[in-house]
C-alpha cells in the first residue's frame, strides 16, 4: 500500500483533502464564518490524567509517522497530524463534505475563473502569538511553487498557478493558467512564514527539531519520538474554539493485536487498527463490557499494482519490473483469474464491498462499475486464453515465454497488514493453476524497493477524497520521479497521453455533471490498462471504550469513521467522561451527531531513524 492522504487522507498529500468545490456550487460558496460554541469545562481523567488534573486522549494507531514537514508528510497518520498542526484555508463539513471556513472566510472568482481572492481570518494567531496573515498563505504556495523540495507532498495543487500575492494581511489573490475547479480544495497546510523562511534544505527538514512546533490549528505539537508517539496539546486560542481535551497523543502499535488487548484493559481508549481492524480482532470486541465497535463506508481501496516499468520524467528506465507485465494480455489474465468474492468472504469476512473502478462508493457522484462486457470478473479459462496470446504457454504445469524462461512474479507485501499475507496466498494457489510462480515479498518498509521499481507487483491502497482530483493526479506523468528511486508523487509510475488529457480536462471543468463523467472515462482507462486491480472497498472498523466517552464527531455523521477524517472534527470535538453540560455542540454546526472517546496514555518503547522519505506502509497511508 502508499501513503495516501488523503489523500492528502488522502489528508493527504496524505497525504489529501480536496474538497467538492466544482460548478456552480463552487463559485457561489463564500461561507460566513462558523460560529464556535463557547469550549465546555473537562473533568480529570482516569489514571495518570486525573493525578495531573488534565484530560489525555490517546490514539493507539498502526502507522509511524514519515514526516512532521507538511511539505514531505504523506501517510494518514502524519496528514493527519498537520491538519491538527496548521490551519487550511477551507475545510469539509462533517455532515455533506461541502467547503466551509478555515483560514478563509470567502472565496470567489473572477468571471474569467483566472483569479480568485480569498478573505484571510483576522482572529487567528500562530502558538507564538503573532497573526496569521495572507502574507503567510503566499509564501506558502510560492514555496511549492519554486522549490522541488517543499513540493514533494502538495505539488500537484500548484502547477495550475501563475501567481500567488497578498496585497493586504486578509487578501490572498491567486492567479492561474487555466481554470481549475479544486479552488475551494486546496489540500495545502498553511505555515508560518517567520518560522519556515530560515529553513534551508526543504527535502531534508522534518520539522522535528524544536518543540513546541509553532502552529494555528486546534492542537499545538510538544513532544515527538519516533515510533512511539506524537504527543499534542489543546491549543486554547483557536479561532473556532478550544478542543475539549487538554491532551493529544497518538501512540505507536507496530502488534495491533496488543493494541486490541490494551483496549480490553482500559489502558488505551481508541484503537484505529492497521488501518482497521481485522475481522477477528473486531469480532472479539463485540460484546466487551465498556466497548463499542465502530464501522461504516470506508474511504480507501484496496487493490494490486503492476510494475509497468518503472521510469524517471525524462524517460530514464530503471528497476528490475518483470517485462512480462508490460503486455495488457498478461495484466488482465492475472487479474482475470482473482476471486473477488472468495476474499470479501474469506478474508475482510464481509467488513468490505467488493472492488471495481478506483473511486469508492461512498463517493457517489464519482462512483464507477464497468460494463458487463468491459468486467474483468473472475474467468480462469478467459485468463488461461490471454496468457496462451501472450506467448506464455503452460508447459509441465509452468507458464514458459518465448525466451524459454518461467513466468515468475514477486509481490510486495506489507508486513504488518494481514489482509495482505492472507490476500498472497490466495493469489499463489489461483495463479499457481494458471502456472505462474508467486513470492509475496513481506516488508517492515516497502517503500524502498517501490520507490526503487524493484517489484512485479504490490499490494497498493489510498484513502480517496470527496475530490478525487489527487488520487487521480498521482497517476500522470509529472508524478513521476525526477531522478531514478527518489520519493515521487506517482504511485505505480503510470505514464500515458491519452491519462493526461483526460486529466486536465477535468481538472478545468466546472460543471459538476460533465467533470464526474470525465473522472468516470478516467477510471475506465486504468480499469481496462490493467495497472491496478480494486479488490475491495474496506470498511472502517475502529473501536473505543464506552465507559470513557462522552462524544466525538463522526464523519460522516449517519454512519462515519473516527479515524483519518477529511478534517480534525473527531479529536477536536471530543469530550471526556463526566464533562458538565457537554452534548457535541461546542463547536460549529458542522460537528453534528456525535460518539465520543477519551482516552489514557499507553507507554511503548521503540526507536529508529527519523526518515525524511515518504513511506508506503498500510492501505489507510494516504489521507
Amino acid at each position: 500500500m502508499v501513503e495516501r492522504v488523503p489523500p492528502r487522507s488522502v489528508q493527504p498529500r496524505s497525504r489529501l483533502r480536496v474538497l467538492l468545490a466544482s460548478g456552480t456550487a463552487a463559485l457561489a460558496l463564500a461561507a460566513g464564518s462558523v460560529v464556535p460554541g463557547a469550549p465546555l469545562g473537562v473533568a480529570p481523567q482516569q489514571a495518570q490524567a486525573a493525578d495531573s488534573g488534565t484530560s489525555t486522549l490517546t490514539v493507539a494507531v498502526a502507522q509511524s509517522v514519515d514526516s512532521l514537514s507538511p511539505f514531505l508528510a504523506q501517510k494518514l497518520i502524519s496528514t493527519s497530524v498537520s491538519r491538527l498542526m496548521y490551519d487550511f484555508l477551507t475545510n469539509y463539513d462533517a455532515k455533506d463534505n461541502h467547503a466551509i471556513p478555515g483560514l478563509a472566510t470567502k472565496w470567489e472568482p473572477s468571471a474569467d475563473k483566472l483569479t480568485w481572492t480569498y478573505t484571510i481570518r483576522s482572529n487567528s494567531k500562530w502558538s507564538d502569538g503573532q497573526q496569521a496573515t495572507a502574507e503567510d498563505a503566499a509564501w506558502t504556495f510560492n514555496k511549492i511553487m519554486t522549490d522541488e523540495g517543499a513540493a514533494q507532498a502538495n505539488g500537484s495543487f500548484v502547477t495550475n498557478f501563475k501567481k500567488v500575492t497578498a496585497p493586504s494581511p486578509t487578501k490572498l489573490v491567486i492567479e492561474l493558467k487555466e481554470p481549475q475547479a479544486t479552488m475551494a480544495a486546496l489540500d495545502v497546510p498553511i505555515v508560518p512564514k517567520h518560522v519556515w523562511e530560515e529553513v534551508g534544505d526543504f527535502s531534508k527538514f522534518n520539522n522535528d527539531t524544536k518543540f513546541p512546533i509553532v502552529g494555528n490549528g486546534p492542537f499545538v505539537l510538544t513532544d515527538y519520538k519516533v515510533d512511539q508517539y506524537v504527543k499534542l496539546k489543546a491549543n486554547k486560542d483557536f479561532w473556532r474554539g478550544a478542543p475539549k481535551f487538554d491532551e493529544l497523543v497518538f501512540k505507536t502499535y507496530k502488534d495491533q493485536d496488543a493494541a486490541v488487548a490494551a483496549l480490553r484493559k482500559g489502558e488505551v481508549s481508541f484503537v484505529a487498527g492497521s488501518p482497521a481492524l481485522t475481522p477477528a480482532q473486531a469480532a472479539s470486541l463485540k460484546g466487551e463490557k465498556n466497548v463499542k465497535v465502530n464501522e461504516g463506508p470506508g474511504r480507501r481501496f484496496f487493490a494490486l499494482a503492476t510494475n509497468p516499468g518503472a521510469q524517471t520524467k525524462d524517460g530514464k528506465k530503471f528497476g528490475n519490473g518483470n517485462k512480462a507485465l508490460l503486455d495488457q494480455k498478461v495484466r488482465q489474465a492475472l487479474f482475470l483469474s482473482i476471486d473477488g468474492k472468495t476474499i470479501i468472504d474469506k478474508v475482510f469476512q464481509g467488513h468490505a464491498v467488493e472492488g471495481q473502478g478506483y473511486i469508492p462508493p461512498r463517493f457517489s457522484a464519482y462512483y464507477w462499475q464497468p460494463s458487463a462486457g468491459q468486467s474483468l470478473a473472475y474467468d480462469p479459462a478467459k485468463a488461461a486464453k490471454l496468457l496462451d496470446e501472450a506467448g506464455y504457454t503452460l508447459k509441465g504445469g509452468q507458464r514458459v515465454g518465448k525466451d524459454g524462461k518461467p513466468l515468475d512474479l514477486r509481490i510486495l507485501c506489507h508486513a504488518t497488514d494481514p489482509n495482505d499475507k492472507a490476500i498472497g496466498k490466495y493469489l499463489q494457489e489461483w495463479w499457481g493453476k494458471l502456472g505462474i510462480g508467486l513470492k509475496v515479498d513481506c516488508r517492515d518498509d516497502a517503500s524502498v524497493p517501490w520507490y526503487a521499481g524493484e517489484y512485479d507487483l504490490a499490494f497498493d491502497g489510498w484513502s480517496v477524497n470527496p475530490d478525487p482530483d489527487f488520487v487521480l493526479g498521482i497517476h500522470t506523468c509529472d508524478a513521476l520521479p525526477a531522478k531514478a528511486k527518489e520519493s515521487a508523487a506517482t504511485d505505480n509510475f503510470i505514464c500515458d497521453k491519452t491519462y493526461d488529457e483526460l486529466y486536465k480536462k477535468q481538472l478545468a471543468e466546472y460543471d459538476p455533471a460533465k467533470r464526474a463523467d470525465i473522472v468516470k472515462q478516467m477510471q475506465s482507462w486504468l480499469y481496462d490498462s490493467g495497472y491496478m486491480s480494486v479488490i475491495a472497498y474496506p470498511n472502517a472498523v475502529e473501536a473505543y471504550r464506552t465507559d470513557q466517552i462522552k462524544s466525538i464527531t463522526t464523519m460522516p455523521e449517519a454512519a462515519g469513521n473516527i479515524y483519518g477524517q477529511d478534517g480534525y472534527w473527531s479529536w477536536w470535538s471530543a469530550v471526556p467522561a463526566g464533562s458538565d453540560g457537554a452534548d457535541g455542540s461546542g463547536g460549529s454546526d458542522s460537528t453534528g451527531v456525535v460518539i465520543g472517546i477519551v482516552i489514557v496514555v499507553l507507554v511503548l518503547a521503540g526507536g529508529g531513524l527519523f526518515i525524511a522519505k515518504r513511506r508506503r506502509t498500510t492501505a489507510d497511508d494516504r489521507e
